[in-house]
């Protein structure tokens, strides 16, 4: 029986170049986070399924990857409710492990701790395009911190590794879920059920207002408090600052969240210098349910989603060691940044030169091995390749590959003689027998 070779639904293979791109982005992230003294951590593809569930990440619960129960547990498990026969799940983002990682080290970690996190996450949903069920996220976070002064350092630095990756002038927004929940309960949106408002209201930016204002009448939600809502919103074109201020008057109840980002806000603003821009926004939402404070996401372009997102979850910790922590992160989207990327052709900063040393099948292959060492002693990228009959057409099917130079073995050449690829290739020039 012939098995079919694709990889799973909804997730993929990844080819040599593509790899080399995610490479390179990850290397432009991670430098510029550990410039703002952020340290890599890594945490199991596995959690304890009750930590996943329950644990505010809003819809995506409802996407985890069950991990049967083993051996005798399972032989166990069979005769006991459907619910009973998981106890692992893949996790669905690397927030809720790192709060699990904090709670479990805190004793060896510094205060405060600040934490990068790169690694693949699942999802069982739908795949369409650009949606996977295993994709990558990238975050930072910062625990211990109850100052804006994390969510000041978590922008600029996001900001400043989007603009690395030659994603110029990022826009972020900002708003605060404290200030969400003050303009449902100004409007009249019943206590109990915010948490359906704020998920239909997430939907703002996808479906426009009238469709919203429509699920939320549907979902029986008043239809006064429907109209004052977005009496709320500023108009386009208004300066968030001013859509600020005009919020804090209107509802008093949202003066300590205005503040707070009045100060993010005013920082992160004069710091960006005109390479990206920072603006408060009321529609904001953010899915998860575990923020509860300042949120925000980057945006790129036209590009028609985000590409980063993130907020304060001071409360996360509380729930695993009865102490509540400080904590705020921001993640960027790699999937998507990848993608504009290769849809640009783009580079995520500079690639060192790919050498193809080519050798002959009656060179003495210790030779072969020492002359290759002694290129790659120069800081190179040497791949030893035999060398085919007809060169030209060879040197043409490395410059496909990516290499940007090439070599020929010769018995006693010391060092050997690199030539760019994409000269020859223009001159026509690539037998070099």
């Amino acid at each position: 029986m012939k098995l079919d070779t694709a990889p799973p639904r909804g997730m993929k293979d990844l080819l040599p170049a593509e790899v080399d791109l995610r490479d390179r982005a990850t290397a432009t992230i991670l430098t510029t986070y550990k410039r703002y003294g952020f340290r890599r951590i890594e945490t199991p593809a596995l959690e304890n399924l009750k930590l996943l569930l329950g644990s505010g990440g809003g819809e995506n619960e409802k996407l985890i990857y069950k991990i049967l129960k083993r051996g005798a547990k399972l032989d166990a498990a069979t005769t006991q409710l459907e619910d009973d026969l998981a106890d692992l799940g893949l996790r669905f983002d690397l927030t809720v492990p790192l709060t699990r990682y904090y709670a479990h080290n805190r004793a060896a970690l510094p205060d405060p701790f600040k934490a990068i996190q790169i690694g693949p996450v699942w999802r069982a949903e739908r795949p369409q395009k650009g949606r996977f069920r295993q994709f990558t996220q990238c975050d930072i976070d910062i625990l211990g911190v109850a100052s804006e002064i994390a969510e000041i350092e978590l922008i600029l630095a996001t900001s400043e590794a989007l603009i690395g990756l030659e994603l110029e002038r990022p826009r972020i927004r900002v708003n605060d879920r404290r200030i969400l929940t003050a303009m449902a309960t100004q409007c009249g949106f019943d206590a109990a059920r915010h948490g359906e408002f704020f998920i239909t209201l997430d939907k703002l930016d996808k479906i426009g207002r009238e469709e919203v204002a429509r699920e939320l009448r549907e979902g029986g939600h008043d239809e006064a408090a429907v109209a004052k809502l977005f009496a709320l919103f500023p108009g386009p074109g208004d300066p968030s600052q001013a859509a600020l201020e005009r919020l804090a008057l209107i509802i008093p109840a949202t003066a300590e969240a205005v503040e707070g980002l009045r100060t993010i806000l005013t920082t992160v603003e004069r710091e960006a210098g005109g390479r990206f821009s920072v603006g408060f926004d009321p529609t904001l939402v953010r899915g998860m349910g575990y923020y509860t404070g300042p949120i925000f996401e980057a945006a790129y372009g036209d590009y028609g989603s985000s590409i980063a997102g993130g907020g304060r979850y001071d409360r996360m910790v509380g729930r695993l060691i009865g102490q509540d922590v400080p904590a705020c992160g921001f993640s960027i989207g790699f999937e998507r940044v990848v993608s504009i990327l290769e849809e640009r052709s783009g580079v995520a900063g500079p690639e060192r030169d790919r050498v193809a040393f080519l050798f002959g099948r009656d060179d003495l292959l210790s030779e072969v091995a020492s002359a290759a060492g002694r290129l790659r002693s120069r800081d190179r990228v040497v791949s030893l390749t035999l060398k085919r009959k007809n060169l030209a057409k060879q040197l043409d099917d490395l410059m496909g590959e990516g290499f940007g130079s090439y070599a020929v073995f010769r018995a006693g050449q010391a060092p050997p003689d690199v030539k760019p690829l994409a000269r020859r290739a223009a001159s026509g020039g690539g037998a070099d027998a």
